[in-house]
């Protein structure tokens, strides 16, 4: 009788088993998953399907973004550069890489320390290149390495974090472009961005920038070319620096300087320089060197490291809407000879002051920068075509580069006027010309020998916000009215009197400095 409870219980426990197997003979394994998964639907985050069908044309648009970006991002270094320069007490206050292109110093935001007392000022700051060769040379900004340390001064990082001690190879001032050089390690070589020719860049076509922005390496940034051949933003003193930038939205900041703006090809179109900002950083508006010019810039300092640039040896200025009116051309193009320096190969060439220079080599100038550009690319020897309008027809002038005069300041080549005559007293008072609210005086000595002029008119007052306000200074001279030379007031009134409203005329003005053409329209009776 004592054994009876246990047999009841092994008789329990093995009916307990046999029901068991046959309950789970009843439920596959999908039928138990499918089980758990009405539990866990309880606790599912979100919903179920993306909220918007992405339209195929917009997914390739989309996958091309993704594409270009695989695709460079190896091109285009992180470049570390320690600065060492001469500089004064006054000069070390302003040592503070504020802003996006500071002349003389790299990109950054790493502050600097003296060396005990040298005058010495270092610092560090950090910018971008591009690989254009495969055994290592690099372009990227003048100003992100002009003042490196000689020795151990450039640091390179590539896309895939190696890091490499670089040799500046050249540099120049005037297109802010520099070449330095990494050695590959053994049995390496590196991916050199493909160069696209920037004359076929169309505003409003879609672009990427690639690089080491505010010390976040290998970003890329997306927008449009806002513009291009855009210039006259002052980004240097020297007045022969090239200044001809291809304008994007696409965000650049401090780092970006030297790094790619590509487009959806993955061709390498410009060199990230500079960013219109008032805050140092990015505001919608960046600017790019055309690798035409980069590239003819960085092929003449990797054969020598020096630059052998060629000059037509002009001064000029663009052509506004007044000025083309007075000269007849059909519409605002084109940059028109001011003057010549003393040794001009334009001059030699049989060019004039007041030509326009419409066409390099049959390629269309439309502005002054455009035509810097043109030759900036050439070097000292080479022969190119101008198209040049004068006399309201166009000439071609075959003109033989040369290279820079030494001295920096070359003047201006005299211009070439009558002698002076005697008149009597009536045709020497001022005159006022209501209908352009200007008063022209005549010659006293004093201007004629600050000025070293031998005839014209002195301006007087001008209208504030009259029609010459922006175009006339009080104390210049005008020496010719529509090429004829000017002798008195009187002369100068009679000569203005032959222009009706509405047409335009050219005047030949010398100032402090200088001389220049200048278009001056006749207002309209009506206009107000």
């Amino acid at each position: 009788m004592k054994n009876k409870p246990m047999l009841a219980a092994a008789i329990l426990v093995s009916v307990g088993v046999v029901i068991g197997v046959a309950i789970v003979s009843l439920f596959d394994t999908n039928s138990w998953s499918s089980l758990y998964a009405q539990a866990k639907q309880v606790t599912e985050l979100g919903a179920k399907q993306a909220p918007v069908k992405v339209e195929s044309s917009l997914q390739i648009l989309n996958n091309g973004f993704i594409a270009v970006s695989k695709a460079v991002n190896p091109t285009v270094v992180s470049i570390n550069v320690v600065t060492e320069k001469k500089v004064s007490k006054d000069q070390r206050k302003f040592q503070d890489f504020f802003g996006f292109r500071m002349p003389g110093q790299p990109d950054g935001e790493d502050g600097g320390e003296g060396d005990g007392g040298d005058g010495t000022f270092r610092s560090q700051g950090a910018g971008s290149g591009v690989f254009i060769t495969a055994d290592g040379y690099i372009m990227t900004n003048n100003h992100v390495v002009e003042d490196a340390k000689k020795s151990g001064g450039i640091k390179v990082v590539t896309a895939d974090k190696h890091e490499y001690d670089a040799k500046l190879v050249g540099r120049d001032e005037l297109t802010d472009i520099a070449v330095i050089k990494v050695e590959p390690r053994a049995g390496e070589s590196f991916t050199p961005a493909f160069l696209a020719n920037s004359d076929e860049v169309r505003v409003g076509e879609w672009v990427v920038a690639v690089g080491n922005p505010l010390g976040l390496n290998s970003t890329i940034t997306a927008g449009i070319v806002s513009a291009i051949s855009r210039g006259r933003l002052g980004l240097s003193r020297d007045a022969r620096s090239v200044e001809n930038y291809i304008q994007t939205d696409a965000a650049i900041n401090p780092g970006n300087s030297g790094g790619g703006l590509f487009d959806l090809e993955g061709k390498l179109i410009g060199i990230n320089t500079a960013i219109a900002t008032r805050t140092g950083g990015f505001q919608g508006y960046g600017f790019a060197i055309p690798v035409n010019l980069a590239k003819a810039v960085a092929a003449d300092l990797m054969d020598d490291g020096k630059i052998n640039r060629g000059y037509i040896g002009v001064n000029i200025t663009p052509v506004d809407e007044a000025t083309a009116k007075a000269v007849g051309l059909s519409k605002v193009t084109g940059a028109m000879v001011q003057g010549f320096s003393e040794k001009s190969a334009g001059k030699d060439a049989g060019m004039q002051e007041g030509d326009v220079i419409l066409e390099v080599d049959g390629v269309e100038v439309g502005s002054s920068n455009e035509l810097q550009s043109r030759i900036g690319m050439r070097r000292a020897g080479d022969k190119v075509n101008l198209t040049i309008w004068r006399d309201k027809q166009k000439l071609t002038k075959t003109v033989t580069l040369r290279a820079p005069d030494a001295d920096k300041n070359d003047k201006l080549a005299s211009n070439v006027t009558p002698s002076e005559t005697k008149t009597d007293e009536s045709v020497n008072k001022p005159v006022t010309l209501d209908n352009l609210g200007l008063t022209v005086e005549q010659l006293d000595t004093k201007t004629k020998d600050d000025l070293d002029v031998k005839n014209g008119v002195k301006v007087g007052k001008v209208e504030q916000f009259g029609p010459v306000f922006s175009t006339l200074a009080p104390g210049s001279v005008i020496t010719k009215v529509a090429g004829q030379a000017v002798t008195s007031p009187k002369q100068f009134k009679e000569l203005m009197a032959t222009k009706k409203p509405g047409e335009a005329v050219l005047l030949q003005v010398k100032f402090k400095g200088g001389s220049r053409f200048v278009g001056i329209e006749i207002p309209r009776k009506d206009a107000n």
